[in-house]
């Protein structure tokens, strides 16, 4: 396919291969470090010990004793793929729908993060203070950059304290395409962290995602996309085995195909997804390896959407969904098919008021039903939407809300609904300083009946970026999180860390 801009098809082709593959190799500097969290608080069980090798847990990686039995326990609940995760548009605002455990690690990575405005325009224009271009790679753009840091954190549960100091190293890259048609973008992130004292769990982290986008005729547009994430379970997490020294660490590959199409006053999308999820053995206290394959999964999601325009700046939609959560096991370790299927539908309108202002709000419903009669099905009011917003050059508010079903293995458990508000303040105090502040929400609640309760989970951060010259950024943030519970302790978390970022 003659894509190139200045290039032969098959020379384009190339590059992209070769550009692709630089780009997955430099974000496998960022694989995690073995991870040493807090200990067990005892109840948990399982059928044999071992000793934690340390290694990176691969996906379908069989672990084993030193007797080759493989060995088996039964803790926690289950995180499913969110059915909804490739139904939203194109501002999604820094929303991980699969979020269910700390967000304050998140709102961190990025609150020293250089966005591009809503109007994508500086508060000041000098020369001397442009950004790095970049590399040239044949007809791609290459720009990476590393931050390194130093980080405190102190974590508190009741009367009980963990805290840590460590180093945090994060790589961050984004190949971009030239071309006159068409577009390749290749994003990836890496997140590697070094205890120096303390005990505090250690959160690694991978994530590429790849989307190419096909212009085709008759004003339609179609996006192909695929991804990898890596990355391990918080304690927090109320689907994570209480008090493991290693929690699960989780491999997530995703794949999707979109098309949208433009007929006049009525504006058409449809999209599906594919998420493959699998988890490997959690590390307790003692050694022993809780074997956690029963929440291996596969999940597929379609979406269909139709907008009608009132008017280039406001168009009202209805959009409805249908997903089905396939588990490699058809019973867990507790007997329970979870397999389960969803539809869901919502109603909303879209808002593009230029340079200025866009974004989009939907209100709708999902109902999610199990292969087990006795898993009592799960059916959740929705409100999704997002906020990109510009006062004045040099200010940005962005704005998210997002609602997932999640799951459970707890035995008589069906699971629970999230819902999440995200917001950001970004504003350029000087042309070579940017302030921002970022907080955010999550209330998980619960069906009726469960015996889990309700929580509600806060964060706030504040990050400086400081521009010594357009090749190096200092940095500096500083975070806090509640978690509030109604019934056991709240968990409070204050983090806060220096850096120094180098870009090209």
């Amino acid at each position: 396919m003659g894509i190139g801009k200045n290039k032969a098809g098959g020379r384009s082709l190339r590059l992209t291969a070769c550009a692709a593959s630089a780009l997955l190799g430099w974000s496998a500097l960022a694989l995690p470090m073995p991870v040493f969290a807090q200990s067990l608080d005892g109840s948990q069980t399982a059928t044999s010990t071992a000793t934690d090798t340390d290694s990176l847990d691969l996906p379908g990686a069989d672990t084993t004793t030193s007797s080759g039995k493989t060995k088996t326990a039964k803790a926690g609940t289950q995180t499913a793929t969110d059915a909804d995760a490739a139904s939203g548009s194109s501002l999604r605002l820094g929303i991980d729908p699969t979020t269910t455990g700390s967000i304050l690690d998140d709102d961190l990575r990025r609150v020293n993060l250089r966005e591009g405005s809503v109007d994508d325009l500086k508060a000041q224009q000098h020369l001397d203070r442009e950004d790095a271009q970049g590399i040239p790679i044949g007809t791609f753009t290459l720009r990476p950059s590393i931050n390194q840091s130093f980080n405190a954190e102190r974590n508190r549960t009741g009367s009980t304290n963990d805290d840590r100091s460590y180093l945090q190293t994060d790589l961050r890259s984004t190949l971009t395409s030239d071309w006159d048609r068409h577009a390749l973008t290749i994003t990836g992130e890496g997140v590697w962290q070094k205890n120096l004292s303390g005990t505090g769990e250690e959160q690694p982290n991978v994530n590429i995602n790849a989307d190419l986008r096909l212009d085709l005729p008759t004003n339609t547009t179609a996006h192909i996309t695929a991804g990898y994430q890596f990355f391990r379970e918080d304690t927090d997490d109320p689907n994570a085995i209480s008090g493991a020294s290693k929690q699960s660490a989780v491999n997530e590959f995703n794949a999707g195909a979109s098309l949208e199409r433009d007929f006049g006053i009525l504006r058409g999308t449809t999209a599906v997804a594919l998420t493959r999820t699998v988890y490997s053995d959690a590390v307790l206290s003692d050694g022993t390896q809780v074997t956690l394959s029963d929440r291996d999964q596969t999940a597929g999601t379609w979406r269909g959407r139709i907008g009608y325009e009132l008017s280039p700046a406001l168009i009202p939609f209805i959009e409805a969904d249908l997903g089905h959560t396939f588990y490699d096991q058809s019973r867990d370790t507790e007997g329970y098919a979870r397999s389960n299927q969803s539809y869901g539908g919502k109603a909303g309108v879209e808002l593009d008021l230029g340079e200025k202002m866009k974004g989009e709000l939907g209100f709708g419903y999902q109902h999610t039903e199990f292969d087990d009669s006795r898993l009592a099905s799960i059916d959740s009011p929705t409100i999704d939407g997002n906020l990109a917003w510009s006062p004045q050059r040099g200010t940005d508010v962005n704005i998210g809300l997002s609602t997932t079903v999640q799951p459970s293995t707890t035995a008589g458990e069906s699971g629970y609904t999230a819902y999440q508000l995200t917001g950001t303040l970004s504003q350029e105090v000087r042309d070579n300083l940017t302030a921002k502040v970022t907080g955010g929400t999550i209330w998980r609640v619960y069906p009726t009946g469960s015996t889990f309760a309700d929580e509600t989970e806060y964060d706030a951060a504040l990050g400086l970026t400081w521009g010594i010259n357009r090749y190096l950024d200092l940095t500096s943030n500083v975070g806090y999180e509640l978690t509030s519970r109604r019934t056991g302790d709240d968990t409070r978390q204050l983090q806060a860390g220096v850096g120094l970022t180098v870009k090209r």
